[in-house]
């Protein structure tokens, strides 16, 4: 697979790397609105500095992995399907369901092979959780606990951009708790706060939020989000079922525990996503070519991202409204 990159930011930094380490992939061009970061980048890894136009238009470039800002993903991903590329692209489509809609409806006037970017749906300690729960391991599941923690807050610049926490942070546990659950999701249940910093409550956004979500039979999910933990990048799950209970731990550097006189120690967690999910990224890029050259879905797709987008309205409409949100009842949620 010959895949241009289009974005040389933090992101893109890391998925150049993914895509330089897999042995049948090459990283065909590097694009950036600021054509410096794309020259470095590029350089760094053999590549060349391209603009978006041109990489659209370069019949030898088979895909484009979107690393770019969230309010050029949609307009990139469906320049991409129209020009028979196939496509990675970094979660959201879009901030907005209408926008998102448009862009899968274009996907479905030019079929590609499309990823969205879950990248925890490929971690390794995640997907072994999957695999044990589709064995039956834990018999019949009933409640799911997600907690996501960031180390520190983002600047408030950011939060005014990002969509929120929902559509921004928590909407990867959304889509592992869709994953995960493997059943429709029929209500949405959201409380929060801005208890860290308070320039992210002036930006009209919460720092501190849980989510409770009811499956059409009755299993429960909870997701707590945080922005700031003192101790590093807290990534855990806990499935609990008929017949035992799953557990996801923390990643740190060794997983070393000492055990001596005065207690048990461990090493603090990894310290941000860049660290924790490296191999998942790697792993991302991988499905990815696997999906392109045999035709098949990715692990996650376009509608993914559609249905997790929902989830994150459903939890921001939930905390703005106080109230417990249906989804098949929200017409605002299914227009």
């Amino acid at each position: 697979m010959k895949l241009a990159l289009i974005g040389a930011g933090r992101i893109g930094k890391v998925h150049a790397q993914a895509i330089y380490s897999h042995p049948d992939v090459t990283l065909a061009a590097v694009a950036d609105f600021h054509q410096p970061a794309a020259e470095t980048l590029a350089k760094q890894y053999a590549s060349r500095a391209a603009s978006v136009d041109e990489i659209f238009a370069d019949d030898t470039v088979d895909a484009v992995l979107i690393a770019s800002s969230t309010p050029t993903h949609a307009e990139y991903l469906e320049r991409a399907a129209r020009a028979g590329k196939a496509v990675l692209c970094e979660k959201p489509i879009a901030l907005d369901l209408a926008r998102t809609r448009d862009a899968l409806q274009v996907l479905s006037e030019h079929p590609v092979t499309c990823a969205l970017g879950f990248n925890r749906r490929h971690d390794p300690q995640f997907s072994a959780l999957k695999k044990a729960i589709t064995e039956g391991r834990i018999g019949a599941l009933e409640t799911l606990t997600i907690i996501s923690r960031d180390p520190s807050p983002p600047p408030a610049e950011y939060v005014a951009e990002s969509g929120g926490l929902f559509r921004d942070m928590m909407i990867h546990d959304l889509d592992m708790a869709r994953w995960l659950l493997d059943e429709p999701i029929e209500s949405v249940f959201a409380v929060g706060s801005s208890i860290i910093d308070p320039a992210i409550g002036e930006a009209g956004d919460v720092d501190t939020a849980m989510v409770t979500l009811t499956t059409a039979s009755g299993k429960l999910c909870q997701i707590s989000n945080s922005r700031r933990a003192n101790y590093g990048y807290d990534q855990r799950i806990e499935v609990f079922g008929s017949l035992g209970m799953l557990q996801a731990q923390n990643e740190s550097d060794t997983r070393l525990r000492f055990t001596g006189e005065a207690g048990q120690v461990e090493e603090k967690p990894k310290w941000f996503f860049l660290e924790r999910y490296a191999e998942a990224y790697r792993l991302e890029i991988g499905d990815f070519v696997e999906a392109w050259r045999e035709k098949r879905a990715p692990l996650a797709g376009a509608q993914d991202g559609l249905e997790a987008l929902r989830l994150a309205d459903a939890a921001e409409r939930s905390l703005r409204e106080g109230r417990k949100i249906l989804l098949q009842a929200d017409s605002n949620l299914n227009k």
